[in-house]
């Protein structure tokens, strides 16, 4: 007798799966009430819905609407996909179905009034990282909600099986992404690193856009056959006045691009003084500055980039965090381990390397740093050696961050040696 009910029991789950309830929401629960019943509300205590289910031999189950007011009270995550002008926002509950979805003004005030005015709980809020998303993280974070940003590479992994990609969709599957739990955070850098990443990409903009402007006068003049040559800084100007003498057009030429170029040498030196008057008065930047190799450039663009020195558990981690460790395919046979995996800042990544660059090539003081360099130059070429150079300053310059050390050039002496 007994199987028999279980038998019939099984049916009616089997039934009702179909519908949207699971195994567990019948025989399991405790507490919760949802209003789901076609032919009548239930109410709190139980009274009213749909029948309960004869299954026969005196056995009775409750019909699927009522089970309902056994489930617990459900979560709700929200995603946002960032725009220009409006925002793509999506809301889902735990069972991923989708509650509210709506277009919001790309501002703070819009979207904590979007969320306050949803009358749900929203526990977490994604945001995929872009150059907007740490404002409106900021804001949200300040009205009190929970958000976080995600790393850019797993949301497009995750979201490329869609064959039809539209904001809405986007925003769809981020919030179906908060709500697994299938995500990596990013970190929101602080106000004062987001102001100093600032200065440092205006001034390397200048930079680019002066040596375009000198290289675009070369040009000009070499299909005159007029070669400017090895020349500094300072002397370019003269010997482009001195080769375009004689040429009208050509005359009239440089003086407007010399003109441009002296604009933008003027405003990246106020920039580049700018930088240095920063590193200066700043402490951890001037102990990281110890190290061979690290400049004003690299120590204040690595502080800019890991921002806060704690959410590195472990210094080798800085490697890999820059992109600064090999990058390896698995699959099968096929077992394939070259290159680097190039995730991450690429401005520090970019300035460990130049420190690394400098360190075997220019400085001609021994250190450990610079034989160990070479060993690794000697053994597996100077490409590789710097590569692992770049890596290995990003992690001497973490724990001495951390422990608030300078550079020691030279092993300590034993005290007995001393005496």
């Amino acid at each position: 007798m007994r199987s028999v009910t279980r038998l019939l029991a099984e049916g009616l789950f089997l039934r009702y799966r179909w519908r949207g309830v699971g195994r567990k929401s019948i025989i399991f629960g405790n507490e919760g009430c949802l209003p789901r019943c076609r032919n009548r509300p239930c109410t709190e205590s139980g009274e009213g819905g749909c029948p309960p289910i004869d299954v026969g031999n005196g056995v009775t189950t409750e019909s699927a609407p009522n089970i309902w007011r056994w489930r617990t009270a459900v979560e709700h995550h929200a995603g946002i996909d960032v725009s220009l002008e409006l925002s793509s926002v999506c809301v889902v509950d735990g069972r991923g179905k989708i509650v509210r979805e709506a277009k919001v003004a790309s501002e703070p005030d819009a979207l904590v009034s979007f969320f306050k005015g949803l009358g749900l709980p929203v526990k977490l809020i994604g945001l995929e990282a872009g150059p907007l998303s740490q404002w409106l993280h900021a804001g949200l974070m300040r009205a009190g909600f929970e958000a976080v940003l995600l790393e850019t590479r797993h949301v497009k992994a995750a979201l490329s099986a869609m064959t039809v990609k539209t904001d809405r969709k986007d925003a769809r599957g981020l919030a179906q992404l908060i709500r697994m739990g299938w995500f990596r955070p990013v970190h929101a850098k602080s106000i004062g690193s987001q102001e100093i990443r600032a200065l440092l990409v205006a001034r390397k903009q200048l930079l680019g856009r002066l040596l375009d402007v000198e290289l675009s006068i070369r040009g000009i003049l070499r299909g005159f056959g007029l070669k400017v040559g090895q020349v500094t800084r300072k002397t370019f100007e003269a010997r482009i006045r001195e080769l375009v003498t004689g040429h009208t057009m050509l005359e009239r030429i440089a003086e407007a691009m010399l003109s441009a170029r002296a604009t933008l040498q003027a405003q990246y030196e106020k920039l580049h003084k700018a930088m240095l008057a920063f590193v200066r008065e700043d402490a951890v930047c001037r102990r990281l500055m110890t190290v061979p190799g690290v400049g004003p450039v690299v120590a204040v663009t690595f502080k800019s980039g890991v921002d806060d020195p704690n959410r590195i558990t472990k210094s080798k981690a800085v490697g890999a965090l820059f992109g600064l460790t090999p990058k390896k395919y698995q699959s099968g046979e096929k077992d394939v381990t070259g290159g680097i995996t190039r995730t991450g800042d690429e401005m520090v990544r970019t300035a460990l390397y130049e420190a690394a660059n400098v360190l075997l090539s220019r400085i001609t003081r021994f250190s450990k740093l610079k034989r160990w360099g070479i060993d690794v130059a000697k053994r597996r070429g100077s490409k590789r050696a710097k590569v692992a150079l770049a890596r290995k300053i990003g992690i001497i310059l973490h724990r001495m961050w951390i422990d608030g050390t300078t550079y020691r050039w030279a092993e300590a002496k034993p005290i007995a040696a001393q005496a």
